[in-house]
């Protein structure tokens, strides 16, 4: 029989990867995006299908994490195999201007959705989108055991939606998981996320259409991995015999330095020529250092993170370069083959 998954959040950088990983595995993929007056489906518009056609495995669902009621209709209308909840805020610099949205739909977003699958006696598994945030100013190495210190309202809001998914997994014998993601980039990336806003500006300045880059903070240590990885990741949690939380990281440090140099290097430019300091890319409480501890996804689910940053910022601005060549037709990425494949990170 058809395994069904439903995706909140799948028109972003991990919901469009996670569907099309999904699809390929034979799914039937629902995903629930928010009505806008202007189409906001590009990351999955290569996936889409008419909904007439009998052979469609895609289906799109208007609602949004704020409106209980639609989503206890959606869940009983769909029933689901399993459940993944990556709609967010997820902006940190953002979380500190909007405090009481990111609140809203990133924490009680969360229970809404688990309270949803609850009530209308769904017997799904429960994915939910946590994050290296929660750790903010613990020191590294981090790991699922490593105590929480959020630096920002999107921590601590992300805080509460780790902790109410661990109390549905228990209080209800849900089988309800958290992925404690640390950062994963992709040329899907949102413009606005420092990894894509510098390989964005690196095309841009080498097509001759962009001068200055203007960055905040480029001593922060970060462990960036490559997000077509990860969406496998939060699969695999979902196989395996009982529900647990996992850490999805490369293990591997970078400063946002490191990742400028490789960027600009790999399109033959000197960044010190081109960035600038600008202190509105400044956050109000810094986290220093999130580096992951994967060895529990590794041991447990057989994944690893293969891609790490200096590739990943190649990847990035190679992606990057192509589509503005082919600025104003559609354009998206191709995940290699052997990303995906029974073999890779076994």
């Amino acid at each position: 029989m058809t395994k069904k998954a439903l995706i909140t959040g799948i028109t972003g950088q991990d919901g469009s990867y996670l569907a099309e990983l999904l699809l390929a595995k034979g799914y039937e993929v629902h995903g629930l995006i928010r009505r806008a007056s202007t189409f906001n489906t590009s990351r999955i518009d290569h996936l889409y299908q008419d909904p007439h056609d009998p052979q469609a495995r895609l289906f799109l669902h208007y609602g949004d994490l704020s409106d209980a009621a639609r989503l206890v209709t959606l869940l009983g209308e769909i029933d689901p195999d399993e459940v993944y909840n990556l709609a967010a805020q997820s902006h940190v610099r953002v979380s500190f201007d909007e405090p009481e949205h990111t609140g809203d739909t990133t924490g009680l977003g969360t229970v809404r959705l688990l309270e949803a699958v609850r009530r209308a006696g769904v017997k799904c598994r429960f994915y939910q989108a946590s994050t290296s945030e929660l750790f903010g100013a613990t020191p590294p190495p981090q790991n699922e055991d490593t105590p929480f210190y959020p630096r920002s309202p999107y921590g601590a809001a992300k805080i509460y939606s780790y902790w109410i998914t661990k109390n549905y997994r228990e209080a209800y014998d849900m089988f309800a998981v958290n992925g404690i993601l640390f950062n994963h980039e992709s040329p899907r990336r949102g413009e606005t996320f420092v990894t894509r806003k510098i390989t964005r500006a690196v095309a841009a300045i080498a097509a001759g259409k962009q001068d200055l880059l203007y960055m905040g903070n480029l001593d922060a240590v970060r462990d960036w991995g490559y997000a077509a990885e990860y969406v496998e990741g939060m699969w695999r949690m979902l196989q395996v015999d009982e529900p647990e939380d996992f850490v999805l990281a490369t293990g591997r440090p970078s400063t946002v330095r490191e990742f400028l140099e490789t960027a600009f290097e790999h399109a033959g430019l000197d960044w010190e020529k081109h960035v600038r300091f600008d202190d509105r890319y400044l956050r109000p409480t810094e986290v220093d250092a999130l580096i992951g501890d994967p060895s529990k996804a590794e041991q447990k689910l057989g994944w690893k993170a293969t891609v790490h940053a200096p590739e990943l910022a190649r990847i990035m601005v190679d992606a990057d370069r192509a589509a503005l060549e082919c600025a104003g037709s559609p354009w998206i990425d191709t995940v290699s083959e052997h990303i995906w494949t029974p073999e890779h990170a076994a």
